[in-house]
């Protein structure tokens, strides 16, 4: 309880690189991870290109597209991978458990195990002679050994008659199944030879003891098709007769190779990829990979008319198919307007060229992406003019991102080619209100609050938001559903602290998003009880609590409770035919809401004096109310 006097003043707020397999300039269908390259071959008989992964012991395989159709694990430590002839199996070399393993190329499935029985290897493998060829060693001591999958999956070591420093390379020419290319990759090398393996056996048709007069050591071999060769490191060619090897040409600088059954030379160098005539100097084709310093790996299809392409980038490998690189490949642009409005007719534009003439009428493919065919929706075929020009119209529905991809299939003599261009298509802006912004109510009124939405495309869904003023009340949904038939949907607020109330329209493909808010007010809960008087009487027209002059009154003030919330104490006096502040003063209030105050008594008869309660927005201890005034108490000092 508090004490005041009536002539007083009351003053009392969170490696090792990823092979993703995709096709070149596109997101791909799934992706996976690669951290050691362990073999990289296409295969026409199934469509795919294989990649191993060494140290998570998988072999991936994508399509000619390069999309991700197939894994399989438990292949420990691949190391290389190699076709049979016909393309129906996969053998992988898998050195962590001394196997070779032999795949279904369709479906992955292993159907055989070879156990090696060496305690290296196998490292490198190949097909040629009705066998499948290995090398297996370490730096300084390595060898040949071969599985004969046709009988009965004999294995054999120690095939190889000179000595073998490291696990030596292997590489084969389908058009000369019997040969076998070898490489050795040890520490001070760059021996090699070319064995005859047709009979089971090798034969050795040319061999070369390393003093590097050839060459400054191997990392790449191959067998060159149709002639007596091999390139060695993507670059030089090694002719072989009687028995040796001798220098016979070169193309530009390499690191690594690999030849098409053709003929045709893809080169390595870095993340550029040239792609030679046989015994050419220029290159007829030069991809730039954009790999990130790493070397490229390449592999052709066995048809010769696709080659692949592993690059390295910062967020992983990608496998991406390069094309045949004989074709000519078109220039086609596309140039849609950067804004349009959604429902209204806009025009894209573009070209078709290329270094040889194209065909009269070419046709082009369009697709268009937005939100409602995420899936792209077939348009009209377009037709190139003489020119090379081209252009279409249509007339976007939906907002947002709209993609036109505009696609040209490839001819004879022309590689495919695509190109797409983005528009920002405009939403409708649709109409949505919320009444009683602004507007005041009683303590714990229950006030409907009625949001109305205008004409949308398809979503008549509104939510309904109450936040009460407070940090201790959160934002809380208190309605959501769809409007009625005349675009109206209400919820009900109890109005106990000022509230902001807020109606959301999500938006819909064709309709934007939508917020209102009205913020309205509540008074609190006010009452007053007087005490220690003897009687109530009129004067005048006004009731009066009626007090002996030597009596104090005692005024409890009941409020609604908020933590730290004061309530004002207003008294005033009359006299001279007015009434008169004696000054105001702030009380808190208990945890029960009540506030209890006593006016000394004034020891004078004759004196009238009124007080109330009030609730100050922002001074009273919060702001989580507006302000309040309790009804006024009149008291009255007799003898």
């Amino acid at each position: 309880m508090r004490s005041i006097s009536t002539a007083t003043t009351l003053a009392v707020l969170f490696s090792s690189a990823a092979l993703s397999v995709v096709a070149a300039g596109s997101a791909s269908a799934a992706s996976a991870s690669v951290y050691a390259v362990g073999g990289f071959v296409a295969d026409d008989a199934v469509g795919r290109v294989f990649v191993g992964d060494a140290q998570s012991g998988k072999i991936l395989a994508g399509d000619y597209n390069g999309n991700l159709v197939d894994s399989v694990d438990g292949i420990t430590e691949v190391t290389d991978l190699a076709l049979s002839d016909d393309g129906s199996t996969l053998y992988a070399a898998a050195s962590g458990n001394h196997q070779i393993v032999a795949l279904d190329a369709a479906t992955l499935d292993v159907k055989a195990r070879y156990t090696v029985p060496t305690t290296t290897g196998p490292r490198h493998v190949a097909v040629a002679g009705g066998k499948v060829w290995f090398t297996y060693g370490d730096q300084w001591d390595g060898d040949l050994g071969s599985v004969d999958p046709a009988g009965g999956g004999t294995v054999q070591v120690g095939q190889f008659s000179n000595h073998l420093w490291g696990q030596a390379l292997l590489d084969t020419d389908p058009s000369r199944p019997g040969l076998l290319a070898v490489g050795e990759t040890g520490l001070s090398t760059d021996s090699m030879a070319v064995l005859d393996v047709s009979s089971g056996t090798p034969q050795q048709v040319a061999y070369y003891h390393g003093d590097y007069s050839l060459n400054s050591g191997i990392r790449d071999i191959d067998l060159v098709p149709g002639a007596t060769q091999v390139l060695v490191n993507g670059a030089e060619r090694q002719a072989y007769a009687d028995g040796t090897f001798t220098a016979d040409g070169a193309y530009p600088a390499g690191q690594d190779a690999d030849i098409a059954p053709n003929g045709l030379v893809a080169q390595a160098n870095g993340g550029t990829v040239s792609v030679y005539n046989r015994d050419a100097t220029v290159p007829i084709r030069t991809y730039n990979t954009g790999s990130n310093g790493a070397l490229t790996p390449l592999a052709w299809s066995p048809d010769s008319s696709r080659l692949f392409a592993l690059v390295g980038t910062n967020s992983g490998w990608v496998v991406t198919p390069l094309g045949n690189p004989t074709l000519d490949t078109p220039t086609l642009t596309v140039d849609a307007p950067s804004t349009a409005t959604g429902g209204k007719q806009l025009t894209v534009t573009g070209t078709l060229s290329a270094s040889t003439a194209l065909p009269a009428g070419a046709t082009l493919q369009v697709t268009r992406t937005d939100a409602e065919n995420p899936s792209g929706k077939a348009l009209p075929d377009v037709t190139v003019q003489a020119d090379g020009t081209y252009s279409f119209t249509d007339t976007p529905q939906a907002g947002g991102t709209v993609t036109y991809k505009v696609s040209y299939a490839g001819d004879s003599g022309h590689a495919p080619a695509t190109a797409s261009d983005k528009v920002t298509v405009s939403f409708a802006t649709p109409t949505l209100t919320l009444n009683n912004n602004g507007k005041v109510y009683d303590y714990n009124k229950a006030v409907t609050f009625t949001a109305h939405l205008g004409s949308t495309y398809r979503n008549r869904t509104v939510e309904i938001w109450a936040n009460p003023f407070g940090a201790d009340k959160p934002n809380k949904l208190i309605k959501t559903g769809t409007v009625d038939s005349g675009g109206n949907i209400s919820a009900t607020v109890y109005m106990t602290r000022d509230t902001d109330v807020t109606a959301v329209f999500k938006g819909d493909t064709r309709t934007a998003p939508k917020t209102v808010k009205s913020t309205a007010y509540a008074r609190v809960s006010i009452s007053t009880a007087v005490a220690r008087y003897y009687k109530t009487a009129y004067i005048g027209s006004t009731n009066y609590y009626w007090f002996h002059k030597s009596t104090a009154p005692l005024l409890t003030t009941s409020m609604t409770y908020y933590k730290g919330r004061k309530q004002r104490f207003d008294l005033q006096v009359y006299y001279n035919g007015a009434w008169h502040s004696a000054d105001s003063e702030y009380f808190p209030l208990g945890t029960d809401g009540k506030s209890v105050v006593s006016l000394d008594a004034p020891g004078r008869s004759g004196i009238k004096a009124r007080m109330r309660s009030v609730y100050v927005d922002g001074t009273s201890g919060d702001t989580v109310n507006t302000t309040t005034y309790g009804s006024w108490k009149y008291l009255y000092f007799s003898n």
